[in-house]
């Protein structure tokens, strides 16, 4: 039975924060039945190796669902190969003000304008020290503060880094949410060269500090010139990162324009999203063949958007506005199909 769709009309008729919040809740109350929760999936292994890491399988759980690391254990038990928390600021935020998530149906997408809103990084790490062992790779991913000045911004990823290092497997370096001011000036030119090499002094020194190297990727938007997309890619394999997220959310909203909501400031995630998205994976994998692993992030709502991603060049996908319309099954349907066509191959 998928219980998720004899519960998404109910859900549908909340606000959407509302319905968001009260979704992770009961997957925390059902993570306590262990083997008895009705919505536990596991599936046979499809382990790959990216990023120096073993996932269990390649179907991972994007950003911004769990910004505070406090559904961690309810939505492992969807069986994700990996989970990524936040994104996640030094000092806490409120965001923007709501409304500031918007569901629009007739095109499976969303449009959410929330602003980094997270209880800051040390609640974080508190939430991330309860954990015990763990099946799944874990990623956390850093943004700014709003009101950390532009020319102050590194210091906040530093930060980040800083305080994570030891407790998760990987770190996201968010440069693109389209709702902090300033944020995506961050991934051109000098200010891109100057961030990744910043990280990577921090990280040479946290390794010789702890004997632990974190893995680094960047998230990048999906609005971006063949040529920027050329000098991200330039300057990622030029300072050592370990893998590239594509993408985050768009501006773009020509396809939802003249839909209820579908003017609403803010990212469009979707559906509406699918074909930008595994664009850019298609264009980055020309640009770095397999100089570096690409995470593909969406519009995947069905399993065929999962290969294509794949096919597209990424080796690992994650999972959000898909979620939200499909339910847990969807992680069930995409790794039905890659188990039938032998696990996730790029071509």
């Amino acid at each position: 039975m998928n219980l998720y769709s004899l519960l998404r009309p109910l859900l549908f008729r909340l606000d959407p924060e509302t319905a968001h919040h009260l979704t992770l809740t009961s997957l925390d109350l059902l993570a306590k039945l262990g083997p008895l929760n009705p919505l536990r999936q596991r599936f046979p292994s499809l382990e790959t190796e990216v990023m120096g890491l073993r996932f269990p399988n390649p179907v991972g759980l994007a950003a911004g669902l769990d910004k505070n690391g406090d559904h961690i254990p309810g939505l492992a038990a969807l069986g994700f190969g990996f989970i990524e928390v936040g994104t996640v600021t030094p000092r806490p935020q409120p965001g923007n003000p709501r409304p500031r998530l918007f569901r629009i149906p007739q095109a499976q997408a969303l449009i959410n304008r929330m602003g980094f809103n997270n209880l800051g990084v040390d609640h974080l790490v508190a939430n991330l020290e309860k954990l015990g062992p763990r099946s799944f790779i874990l990623g956390v991913n850093l943004g700014k503060n709003k009101d950390t000045p532009q020319d102050q911004a590194v210091e906040d990823y530093l930060t980040g880094l800083e305080k994570v290092c030891l407790l998760a497997d990987y770190v996201t370096i968010n440069l693109s949410s389209p709702n902090t001011p300033g944020l995506r000036d961050l991934q051109h030119g000098q200010a891109l060269d100057t961030l990744l090499s910043r990280l990577n002094e921090k990280r040479a020194r946290l390794a010789e500090k702890h004997g632990k190297r974190i893995p680094i990727a960047v998230k990048i938007a999906p609005d971006l010139t063949p040529e920027q997309l050329s000098e991200q890619a330039q300057c990622l394999v030029r300072h050592a990162m370990d893998a590239v997220i594509a993408t985050n959310t768009t501006l773009d909203h020509t396809a939802v324009a003249s839909l209820p909501h579908g003017g609403e400031n803010g990212g469009l995630s979707g559906a509406p999203l699918r074909d930008k998205s595994t664009g850019i994976v298609r264009q980055l994998h020309r640009l770095l063949g397999n100089d570096l692993p690409i995470i593909a992030c969406g519009g995947i709502l069905d399993a065929s958007d999962a290969l294509d991603k794949f096919k597209a060049g990424a080796r690992l996908i994650q999972l959000y506005t898909g979620l939200i319309y499909r339910g847990p099954k969807l992680i069930e349907t995409i790794m039905a199909s890659l188990l039938r066509s032998g696990g996730a191959r790029t071509r």
